[in-house]
């Protein structure tokens, strides 16, 4: 569930506090894996985090296919090694090392052309005080694919190092070259849902109570929506996905489903948590911000609050409505039909009267004023 507006200063409920780059906003999380670091620093930027894995990474003492894989490649020699991510490439050596076969796959690894998808992976490599690799700028496995092809692999044999899932079509690509393809998994991706979060996340979607969600791979797009299908509201999520709610992908692998599924994603420039974070904080502020010039000072509306001259005041979900609506046409009087119909769930006028007491109330200047018998209207 999603908690309680808290002031990012004090933690306490209610009480303003001091403006962060994503004070106001909620941001919704399907990582598993790192997914500490990741909330810790969207916090840090005020945020409020609902967080539900969709998927895990199964434990490596738990992951015997990995070393039935490593005896197959070992025992076919390869020619060429594709390795596709540092983490994957780690837990491999972790396995082999594991069941004594360290060291002939770094054997395997000096005598064979090894190509990665990017820089960590190749940082990886040299980590492992293996030699040097090549390594694709643009950090896609297809990029890497396409060097193999232009140089020729008929006849090769190729291990490619997956990443928790096949990339079919650059499998396909190297089989069809000519390519004998060997292919090894140090993880795969098991369910993380313990049945609560991840339909909590779909719903909070759904009602359009995010501003963001972030996914970190491409298989936890699958897993949320599958359950939102499983639940019957896969339409509503994608519709969500489309309009109201942005979707933020770490990168084109990840919003490869998204955009199968006709939803645009945002995608960092730099492949990284890091960069995504930087990505989603740009855009919260940029796109999902209404920003109103008054008289008592500049007016930012949120989804979970207000700030006026940088100071931060958490909102119930239908006063920050009420507000918009009034932003929507500052100055100008709103009719008390028109801010019913702004609210869901509000149905009389007494409910919007309380509403706007409320509002007055925690707003740290009047900027909301009364027109007797026509409605009420943003002191500008």
């Amino acid at each position: 569930m999603t908690a309680a507006p808290t002031c990012p200063a004090t933690g306490e409920p209610g009480a303003p506090g001091a403006l962060g780059e994503l004070t106001g906003f909620r941001v919704g999380v399907t990582a598993h894996r790192r997914a500490t670091d990741f909330i810790a620093a969207l916090e840090r930027r005020g945020a409020q985090v609902v967080h539900a894995p969709a998927l895990r990474i199964s434990p490596v003492a738990e992951d015997t296919r990995v070393v039935e894989d490593t005896r197959a490649l070992l025992a076919h020699r390869p020619e060429i090694v594709v390795v596709t991510t540092a983490y994957g490439l780690r837990r491999w050596f972790e396995a082999a090392d594991a069941a004594g076969l360290g060291e002939d796959l770094r054997d395997a690894f000096r005598a064979a052309r090894v190509l990665t998808r990017g820089a960590k992976a190749r940082g990886q490599v040299l980590a492992l005080e293996l030699e040097d690799a090549e390594a694709s700028e643009d950090e896609r496995t297809s990029s890497v694919v396409d060097r193999l092809l232009a140089d020729g692999v008929a006849g090769a044999r190729v291990a490619v190092q997956l990443h928790g899932m096949a990339d079919e079509l650059q499998l396909e690509r190297l089989v069809a070259a000519g390519a004998r393809v060997d292919t090894v998994a140090p993880y795969r991706w098991l369910s993380a849902d313990d049945g609560e979060r991840l339909p909590a996340l779909i719903r909070d979607v759904c009602e359009r109570r995010l501003d963001v969600l972030t996914f970190t791979a491409a298989p936890a797009v699958d897993s949320l929506f599958s359950t939102a299908q499983e639940l019957g509201r896969c339409a509503d999520l994608v519709d969500a996905l489309r309009t109201d709610v942005t979707a933020a992908a770490v990168g084109p692998v990840c919003a490869g489903p998204l955009r199968e599924a006709g939803v645009e994603p945002l995608v960092p420039e730099r492949y990284r948590l890091g960069a995504l974070v930087r990505a989603v904080c740009t855009h919260a502020v940029e796109e999902r911000t209404l920003t109103v010039p008054t008289r008592h000072g500049t007016l930012r509306l949120m989804s979970t609050g207000a700030a006026l001259e940088d100071v931060f005041v958490p909102l119930s979900d239908a006063q920050v409505a009420v507000l918009r609506a009034l932003a929507a046409h500052p100055g100008a009087v709103v009719p008390r039909g028109r801010l019913l119909s702004a609210v869901p769930g509000l149905e009389t006028e007494h409910a919007l009267e309380m509403v706007i007491s409320r509002l007055r109330k925690v707003l740290p200047a009047p900027l909301v004023a009364t027109v007797i018998k026509r409605g009420y209207r943003l002191d500008r």
